[in-house]
């Protein structure tokens, strides 16, 4: 069942095509983690490219080199709540993704996070002009507690799919599951199919 607590309420006629079943909106924003929470400050920070790409690395001034872009969008959590008309500010995937060779066999990416996490993603779902590397949401910095200082956000799919405290990308041949992939969920995660969990266990 959706959660009923006074954090959560459940949409209303007018937001029903916007919230996949099962969900319900979030009055806050919930903090979800695997494991501790990452402190990296941007100095320390660097994004890695590896696998299947000509080698690179990224560091905090590189990546505010970059156009700089800002988003409403709707984000949805497989522990079943979901917030409408976030406002972030980041650099798009595709803008980012300009300044990287790959090579013709890539197919999917594989996320590395400080901390050790890990989640996959097919190259069509990640490429998705939509997707952004995000730094700030509601005006201010991304905090710690929700993947500061950088994350991935990945709109059309489960907010497991959008890595905190991002690292490396590495590109693979084949799509291969990541942590929660190897523990049961799905291995692309849509919303709107309820695409929780893989059947596997």
């Amino acid at each position: 069942m959706a959660p009923q607590y006074k954090h959560f309420s459940k949409p209303d006629a007018s937001q029903k095509d916007r919230v996949p079943p099962g969900q319900s909106l979030a009055k806050g924003f919930p903090v979800l983690t695997y494991g501790d929470t990452q402190q990296i400050s941007q100095a320390q920070w660097q994004l890695s490219i590896t696998g299947l790409a000509e080698p690179k690395c990224f560091t905090w001034a590189d990546l505010m080199a970059l156009p700089q872009s800002s988003f409403d969008i709707d984000f949805h959590c497989v522990t079943r709540w979901s917030k409408l008309d976030m406002p972030w500010q980041g650099v798009r995937v595709t803008d980012l993704m300009a300044e990287v060779a790959l090579q013709p066999g890539a197919k999917a990416v594989m996320q590395h996070c400080y901390g050790g996490y890990t989640t996959n993603l097919l190259l069509e779902d990640f490429l998705r002009p939509e997707n952004f590397f995000a730094h700030t949401v509601y005006g201010e910095p991304l905090s710690a507690d929700h993947g500061g200082p950088l994350r991935l956000v990945v709109p059309h799919l489960y907010a497991w799919k959008s890595g905190k405290w991002l690292q490396e990308l590495s590109f693979l041949a084949e799509d291969e599951p990541g942590f929660w992939e190897k523990n049961g969920y799905h291995m692309r995660g849509e919303p709107f199919a309820e695409e929780r969990y893989s059947g596997r266990f």
